[in-house]
């Protein structure tokens, strides 16, 4: 009977375990939103937050770092990820209509290196866009997976018409270990709709993504999840819509927080963010009531650093 009862609390135990992400972060930590604002004429933003609830634009709610790179010069979307070589590194949507993306990398959020543009769809030459990338570190590779959302006409014709102004995205993706060297194109997920916005995350041994559904014939607009085995997948079907979240949403960007997941999107109907938490990433209540963000805060992503890190980052730069 005692050993049933250990073999039971035992399983219970792994499986809380299996929802926790590989690498919880600092004891002592400081959330940092990244975002954009407007068209994301002037940049990147950053805020910070010691609860993961109330946010507060850094730099006096200026930019800082101006996009220098794609025809247009935007800087939409912007994904920060600390990498296993311990610097922070930053990809985000050039352009509506370009076939690459930006990418930078810095040691202190502060001075940032020179931006480059990488062609991740010039191949493609009918591809019509890039929005929206994402990077995740492969710690078991040593090597990161950089993807994004781009519409190539003439693919996936079952859902060509279900979009907006054409657009039927796919996700695709690319691997490097040095952002020198990168593999070949490649389609990371095909969920049978028009999906944007991916976001990936390892939990336990799985990678869990939250995903925008993007349909729009018959309206959809939804963030969903799936689950794989790998970074690269292959993902599985993509779940229901987060429950409890009744209006169109978008750039899911996700993190452990205490005891459960919090999921921050952009209510970009409404002209603000939104989140929703979970202990199962399955159950979900939506605490957007709770939330606050800098005015004007778009699609970004969150990552934790230590006090330290924090402590140094905002002495220097200009306050209030």
């Amino acid at each position: 009977m005692q050993g049933r009862f250990f073999l039971a609390f035992l399983c219970a135990c792994l499986s809380t375990l299996s929802l926790k992400p590989a690498h919880a972060g600092f004891r002592d930590s400081v959330l940092i939103f990244s975002y954009f604002t407007g068209n994301g004429e002037d940049g990147l933003h950053l805020a910070f937050s010691r609860d993961g609830y109330q946010f507060q634009a850094l730099n006096q709610g200026k930019a800082l770092l101006k996009p220098q790179v794609g025809n247009d010069k935007l800087m939409r979307d912007p994904c920060i990820i600390r990498g296993g070589d311990g610097r922070f590194h930053l990809v985000w949507t050039v352009s509506w209509n370009e076939r690459g993306i930006g990418y930078a990398h810095s040691a202190d959020l502060l001075e940032w290196s020179e931006q480059r543009y990488l062609p991740v769809m010039e191949h493609e030459p009918s591809a019509r866009n890039c929005w929206a990338p994402e990077v995740t570190y492969d710690s078991l590779e040593d090597r990161y997976m950089i993807y994004w959302a781009s519409t190539i006409p003439g693919r996936f014709l079952e859902t060509k018409d279900r979009g907006d102004e054409g657009y039927d995205h796919r996700m695709y993706y690319t691997t490097t270990s040095d952002f020198e060297h990168f593999t070949p194109t490649a389609l990371l997920y095909d969920p049978g709709f028009n999906v944007i916005d991916a976001s990936i995350k390892q939990v336990g041994s799985r990678y869990v993504m939250w995903l925008k559904n993007e349909t729009r014939h018959p309206p959809e607009k939804n963030i969903r999840l799936a689950f794989g085995n790998t970074l690269s997948g292959p993902y599985g079907p993509a779940g229901p819509p987060i429950a409890g979240i009744g209006y169109w949403a978008e750039g899911p960007t996700a993190i452990w927080l205490g005891d459960q997941w919090i999921v921050y999107f952009d209510r970009y109907m409404e002209g603000k963010m939104g989140a929703a938490v979970s202990k199962d990433l399955k159950t979900w209540s939506d605490v957007s009531h709770r939330i606050r963000f800098p005015e004007g805060t778009r699609h970004g992503s969150v990552i934790r650093i230590s006090s330290e890190e924090f402590e140094k980052l905002n002495t220097l730069l200009p306050h209030n």
